[in-house]
């Protein structure tokens, strides 16, 4: 009798085993293309859907295993508790480790750029290389340089603003910001549907919770190869954003021609060209 109970005990265990493996959740949802020994992981930026990456990895599936993000919170994806950018980077993190992923390549746009950046500094050993698309390791800095990341930052007003505006408010605010942001006309209203479409608690928080963060000491231990993409405005600031990126001692910088912010939309050749060189090399 011993013996079956025994067994019994051991098939529970390892359906329970089995049932939290396949149940287990991480803040993004993933799209799993492509196939080759290597792999990249897609992380997009902020308020934006993993399909900012189409047309970027339809250049590489043929050679590589792609696994792309999309934020909970984001897109039309359903919102997680306590969102925030180290619970989103603990949880890639996670996925990668718990998917035996192994030495891949991260490539962020914008916060997702910062994403890769802490993922690659809190975890040196768990990433191939990084290919960082417009992102600086501390974007409040770039504005204030004596900026200073609050300990325990109150993100409850801007919380409380965005909740304030109606759906038509909140529109017209992400139509007007992203020209700014975004030169590919073509692309304006794809982009500004992913902003609509994300939870506005989520948006606030994130937004908030991005804005006070600083790597600029942690990218210090990044120890894998690292391509800084930057748009072509950026190199007017030149020692400005490589003195962010002082001790990232990996870094290789390259300036866009031309465009804005979606560097992948706006010189879509001179990118792919980039992260061909560097990806496969």
């Amino acid at each position: 009798m011993k013996k079956y109970i025994l067994i019994i005990a051991l098939l529970f265990s390892a359906l329970c085993v089995n049932v939290f493996a396949q149940t287990k959740s991480y803040p993004f949802e993933v799209i799993k293309t492509g196939k080759g020994k290597q792999s990249i992981i897609f992380i997009p930026g902020f308020a934006s859907s993993g399909e900012v990456w189409n047309e970027t990895k339809a250049a590489f599936e043929k050679d590589f295993t792609c696994y792309t993000l999309t934020m909970a919170g984001f897109a039309g994806v359903k919102p997680q508790p306590n969102p925030s950018f180290e619970n989103w980077k603990a949880g890639i993190a996670n996925y990668i480790k718990d998917n035996k992923i192994d030495k891949p390549i991260l490539v962020g746009h914008s916060m997702g750029g910062g994403l890769a950046l802490a993922i690659a500094s809190d975890y040196p050993d768990l990433i191939g290389k990084i290919v960082v698309v417009d992102a600086l390791p501390c974007l409040a800095a770039l504005s204030d340089p004596s900026f200073k990341s609050k300990e325990n930052n109150d993100c409850s007003p801007m919380v409380t603003q965005m909740a304030a505006m109606n759906e038509t408010q909140f529109y017209d605010m992400q139509k007007q910001t992203m020209p700014r942001l975004l030169q590919d006309s073509s692309k304006l209203e794809m982009v500004v549907d992913w902003s609509v479409k994300s939870d506005r608690k989520t948006f606030s928080e994130v937004y908030c919770d991005f804005f006070n963060i600083d790597l600029r000491e942690r990218i210090s231990a990044i120890k894998c190869p690292s391509l800084i993409l930057l748009e072509s405005y950026f190199i007017n600031l030149k020692p400005a954003i490589e003195g962010q990126y002082e001790k990232l001692k990996t870094a290789k910088f390259q300036y866009a021609d031309k465009g804005l912010h979606f560097i992948m939309y706006d010189d879509k050749e001179w990118y792919l060209a980039q992260l061909n060189n560097f990806i496969k090399s």
